[in-house]
């Protein structure tokens, strides 16, 4: 598989981390600005920002969680050459999950959607490394 169509899907993910990343900086900044937040009220700790500046950080540190499982299982495939097309599409398909887990955090932030976004990712990610596993032990064992 071309490494390009494998790593893609990685780009596309660190994009949407730098972008929250961003954003939380942005609305940081804006909440010391308007005085909604004063320095001695997040010194210590995080829960004094606004609402909105602790969603998109929830957001930010939600892509330091399970997507981590995927970076590691891109480098082990590409390692292993065991990254085919499916392998391209189920990435893809983890990636758009995180981008709507993400979208659905840093708007209504309607639990229940923001869930099914979640659990969607994580069963792709875990079908991700069912098939790895199957793929690198039957390779070693001549099936």
């Amino acid at each position: 598989m071309n490494i390009t169509a494998v790593l893609l899907p990685v780009f596309v993910q660190v994009g949407l981390t730098f972008v929250l990343l961003l954003w939380l900086g942005r609305l940081r900044v804006g909440a010391l600005k308007a005085g909604e937040v004063r320095m001695c009220d997040i010194a210590l700790g995080e829960r004094n920002w606004p609402k909105r500046a602790l969603q998109f950080q929830n957001a930010f540190h939600n892509q330091f969680e399970v997507p981590v499982l995927f970076y590691v299982l891109v480098v082990l495939a590409l390692i292993t050459r065991k990254a085919d097309m499916l392998f391209v599409v189920m990435s893809w398909m983890f990636v758009t999950s995180r981008l709507v887990h993400a979208a659905i955090h840093t708007t209504s932030n309607k639990v229940i959607w923001r869930f099914q976004a979640f659990a969607a990712g994580v069963l792709i990610l875990a079908f991700m490394w069912i098939i790895f596993g199957i793929r690198v032990f039957s390779s070693e064992v001549g099936i």
